[in-house]
């Protein structure tokens, strides 16, 4: 594992000491600490490597966003490359072939708002899930993600204008104060 094999490196730990069954239990632990990030780092290493475009799906988006705590034993990511699964811990990340059509948003962030909005469905866009997107979007991105996403099914777009603070009838909630 590359943790705990950089660890080696970096002096950290001496192999020597460690039985085998303690290193494999460090890496597991080092690997549910580090969770869905990591497994997004190596998502997208992957495909800067082989030159795909990714996207998270829904269930990998909402994890993500912190909408979800459930941990999916499968990640799967939406690829314009080949269908391949690779073993990270006991998670399987898999990358499905498909046609990347929300991958016409310009911004990462856009991409994934909308993969999460999407899986999560649109009865289930609560006002809390609003909020935890708007907490974990940087607020000057919300103006680029807003016109980024113009092109949205209806309902996501209405979503994201609810996350950006605009009313449904485009004007902003501070101007309505």
């Amino acid at each position: 594992m590359v943790v705990a094999d950089e660890a080696v490196d970096d002096g950290l730990l001496d192999p020597g000491e460690l039985a085998e069954g303690h290193l494999r239990f460090l890496q597991l632990a080092i690997l549910h600490l580090l969770g869905d990030d990591l497994l997004d780092q190596v998502a997208q290493a992957l495909a800067r490597k082989f030159g795909w475009r990714i996207q998270p799906s829904g269930a990998v988006a909402q994890n993500l966003l912190r909408l979800s705590t459930q941990v999916p034993a499968r990640a799967v990511y939406l690829s314009d490359g080949p269908n391949r699964s690779y073993q990270v811990g006991r998670t399987a990340l898999v990358f499905d072939h498909t046609a990347l059509k929300e991958a016409g948003f310009r911004l990462p962030e856009s991409r994934l708002i909308v993969q999460a909005l999407k899986s999560l469905g649109q009865e289930h866009v609560t006002p809390e899930v609003i909020s935890t997107i708007r907490e974990w979007l940087a607020p000057n991105l919300l103006p680029r993600v807003l016109a980024d996403t113009e092109t949205a099914t209806g309902w996501v777009y209405a979503a994201l204008r609810r996350i950006a603070g605009r009313d449904t009838d485009g004007s902003s909630r501070e101007s309505a104060r």
